[in-house]
């Protein structure tokens, strides 16, 4: 995780009440600075009616803490050190869980009458339950460091588009240095699963290269790393399914809803555990668990025509001559970089008709005729594959 809070996951500590908390631990910053092809743009965050026009920055270490601490004081039960292992059902319903606690070599069977499924992106609990990622949908694939650095408290948060070796070669991905205002930078690289390279390729290697092609600036070397860099996969788009069953949903990385724009996993877990929430309190309230259904339904409404977007998107840029076209232009056009910001985002207006908006609509329309003349895959139980 980069440690980064766009605006949409900032909406989501406020409505949790949250947000105070949160900024009284972590690093304000104003938006987003692309570096590439030797040219660099600021652009803060787009001015929107229902999300800030800032985020901030925190480890998960910190930021999981606060959450549960303050789900705690709602009512929650945590238990500290325990791992959900399996369901207590057969496939097609959990039933409940057992629990193992590692340090005292103990389970548990903890039944419930429904159940929300958000252990992560492996979601070990969802494959035992016979969820499963289509591989056809794209795969991120990052690792990220901590680094001490005298520029940990700037304004903006930096992404690398074009990231080179030692000898000057383009190689595939992307980088990011996130400052955490507390005398250490996130930083990390991210790669595609649409990228050529992308099968063998050694993300800790990658990550060497990006922390020596690093602006000076940042103080960013082996010698100034203060952790071992850790990564992991990431299933973006709806990749996921399916999300509904018997008894029970799944949320977060656990349904693969990581934006593939930009590799945002937080906002969109929030997002969706709390319509799992909303769902499962209707359910409740009327005794029904047939209204489980109406998960699927409002993940399709929110997240279905963006996504379509985003995974042709991803599938474009896997071209990396088309990829150093658009790039190297959008450099050159601030405003089409901060259009493409509002989009990647997802932070667009539905009810204007200034060109960010104009643009997505264009790109969904294509994107729905690309669908509509590819060859049907196999569905993911009630997961649409579109």
């Amino acid at each position: 995780c980069g440690d980064g809070l766009t605006p949409r996951a900032v909406r989501q500590l406020r409505d949790m009440g949250l947000e105070d908390e949160v900024a009284g631990r972590s690093h304000r910053y104003s938006g987003l600075r692309s570096v590439a092809f030797g040219r660099e743009l600021e652009m803060p965050w787009p001015d929107h009616p229902e999300f800030p026009d800032y985020g901030y920055t925190i480890t998960r270490h910190d930021l999981d803490a606060m959450v549960a601490s303050h789900a705690e004081k709602a009512g929650a039960v945590i238990w500290q050190g325990t791992e959900a292992v399996e369901p207590l059902a057969a496939a097609g319903a959990a039933g409940g869980a057992i629990v193992r606690d590692a340090d005292r070599g103990t389970t548990t069977t903890v039944r419930a009458r429904y159940t929300i499924v958000a252990d992560g992106s492996l979601s070990r609990f969802g494959r035992a339950l016979g969820s499963k990622r289509d591989k056809s949908y794209p795969q991120g694939m990052a690792i990220r460091g901590y680094f001490a650095s005298p520029r940990h408290d700037d304004a903006y948060i930096e992404s690398h588009l074009d990231i080179r070796d030692r000898n000057g070669e383009v190689v595939p991905g992307y980088g990011w240095i996130f400052p955490l205002g507390d005398g250490r930078v996130n930083v990390g690289v991210g790669l595609l699963s649409t990228e050529n390279r992308w099968k063998g390729m050694n993300t800790t290697k990658l990550m060497e290269e990006f922390v020596h092609f690093a602006p000076r600036s940042w103080c960013i070397s082996p010698e100034t790393a203060l952790s071992e860099p850790t990564g992991g996969r990431l299933p973006m788009g709806l990749a996921v399914g399916p999300r509904v069953g018997a008894d029970y949903l799944l949320a977060g990385d656990a349904a693969g809803v990581i934006n593939p724009f930009n590799g945002e996993g937080i906002a969109y877990a929030w997002e969706t555990g709390r319509l799992a929430a909303e769902v499962v309190a209707g359910a409740l309230e009327a005794g029904d668990s047939s209204l489980l259904s109406e998960y699927e339904r409002r993940l399709d409404a929110e997240y279905a025509d963006y996504y379509r977007v985003a995974r042709a998107f991803v599938r474009a840029i896997a071209n990396p001559r088309l990829m150093r076209a658009t790039v190297g232009a959008g450099m050159l056009a601030p405003p089409v970089m901060k259009g493409v910001l509002r989009i990647m985002a997802n932070l667009c207006r539905p009810e204007t008709n200034r060109p960010p908006e104009l643009t997505y609509r264009l790109l969904l329309k294509v994107a729905s005729e690309i669908v509509a003349h590819r060859p049907p895959t196999a569905p993911l139980g009630t997961t649409r594959t579109s």
